[in-house]
């Protein structure tokens, strides 16, 4: 791996600021509509056009519900509470039912097969309808960090959980849209801790898997869409410790996620060179694209590596030169109870020049959705 590092500095990327909305976790893009949590609500809301910002353009309306346990249905009302309680939707995937990845410019709030992770389950809701049904109970942690699906629509999560035994691991699919679930690749005992992300990369036509957290179980590999083939391209050390990754035409590009050396944004080659392109100031488990711009977001996880207290945004417009574009300070509430500080990017292809992201146990911005216009 090339060592050489640059730093985080000055590029012709800038940022502008178009709006702000309390109490909604952004969750992923599907085209230029914008899907986000509000407690156990999915909400959307469409990209605003650059001709006209009407007032419409910013609201948001009612995707789909889903009925938690009385005492969630309670904790999620309060910001405190819910974080404490880990509340709400965390992944989510929006499809059309035709055998592709979801396409644009559709306009009604039913007309996608939703997909999401909530606590305990993965819950479905088919097109049409405004509810989520549970489809799987999760045995082992309490849900998937991400979903992904590929173009023939088979959809994938893995398990996330603390396996500190380091039992097997599975992948689980689902091929009817998420009516049922099946074990589709299990990590042999002792291979890996447990999986951290799962991306579809459309320009090689395969999936990267991640998966954490020491020593060999550090993997970041390329298998077919289907699971029948793996290859691993990083392993073996922290800086394959990862859960962010953005494909893009020319290399793999992914943050590390580790509390015991010093992180970096990675770049990996379509012809297998690895190198460091960015330094970071910590952990980082989020990243999006826009356009031709990337984005990664650091947490507040603190260690003998990471003794920052600011949450940041950093992003390049031609992934060579990065710089911090946002930073929120953590705030006074304990990380272990109350999460550690973070801004959430959402999944998702997103065809707009719109930023969105979620601050996260921060001062002042606490739980607040910002949407930013890339220029």
């Amino acid at each position: 791996m090339q060592s050489a590092v640059a730093p985080i500095a000055p590029s012709e990327l800038t940022i502008r600021k178009i709006s702000s909305a309390r109490g909604i976790r952004v969750l992923a893009w599907d085209g230029d509509v914008l899907y986000g949590a509000h407690g156990y609500d999915v909400v959307r809301r469409r990209a605003p056009s650059r001709q006209a910002r009407r007032a419409s353009d910013h609201q948001w309306a009612l995707a789909g519900h889903f009925n938690p346990a009385w005492w969630r249905e309670l904790s999620s009302r309060m910001t405190l509470s819910s974080r404490f309680a880990r509340d709400g939707f965390h992944a989510l995937i929006a499809l059309e039912e035709k055998g592709e990845l979801a396409t644009v410019g559709r306009s009604g709030p039913n007309d996608r097969t939703l997909i999401a992770a909530v606590p305990g389950a993965i819950a479905t809701k088919r097109r049409g309808s405004e509810d989520f049904r549970v489809t799987h109970r999760i045995t082992r942690g309490t849900r998937p960090l991400h979903i992904t699906a590929v173009p023939n629509g088979t959809i994938y999560w893995g398990e996330y959980f603390d396996n500190r035994e380091r039992g097997e691991v599975h992948i689980f699919a689902s091929d009817d849209w998420g009516e049922s679930w099946h074990v589709a690749y299990t990590f042999s005992r002792g291979a890996i801790r447990h999986v951290h992300n799962i991306v579809y990369d459309r320009w090689q036509d395969c999936l990267w898997i991640l998966t954490g957290d020491d020593g060999d179980e550090c993997k970041v590999l390329r298998s077919s869409c289907d699971l029948s083939s793996f290859e691993i391209v990083l392993s073996g050390n922290q800086q394959a410790r990862a859960v962010a990754a953005i494909p893009m035409p020319d290399a793999l590009y992914v943050s590390t996620d580790t509390p015991f050396e010093g992180n970096h944004i990675l770049r990996l080659s379509r012809t297998g060179k690895v190198e460091k392109v960015a330094g970071l100031s910590s952990s980082s488990i989020f990243g999006c694209r826009v356009g031709d711009a990337i984005f990664f977001s650091t947490m507040v996880e603190p260690s003998r590596v990471n003794s920052v207290r600011e949450v940041q945004l950093v992003g390049s417009a031609d992934q060579r030169n990065w710089q911090l574009l946002a930073q929120w300070q953590k705030d006074k509430w304990p990380m272990r109870y109350f999460q550690y500080g973070n801004a959430v990017l959402p999944d998702g292809e997103n065809t707009t020049h719109y930023l969105a992201a979620t601050s996260v146990a921060v001062e002042q911005e606490d739980c607040v959705t910002t949407l930013w216009e890339v220029e």
